[in-house]
């Protein structure tokens, strides 16, 4: 059971990076804790192409964490 759990999705017809994306998650804070995330993408590479367009891509994305006390 988690003590946060967040769930997202998004959708584009059409994407495009200038450049690669620089992504990170964090838990800031004191104690410890399990986490974790997770993303499944369609029609995105992994990591995506600057300049490419991409068409018809989703991204669903989830995280978790919970304090282990």
């Amino acid at each position: 059971m988690e003590d946060i759990s967040f769930r997202s999705t998004v959708h584009a017809e059409r994407l495009r990076f200038t450049r690669e994306p620089q992504t990170a998650v964090r838990f800031p804070g004191t104690g410890k804790r399990e986490s974790t995330s997770h993303s499944d993408r369609t029609h995105l590479s992994d990591p995506v192409a600057p300049g490419q367009e991409y068409q018809d891509v989703t991204v669903a994305y989830h995280l978790a964490t919970r304090l282990t006390r």
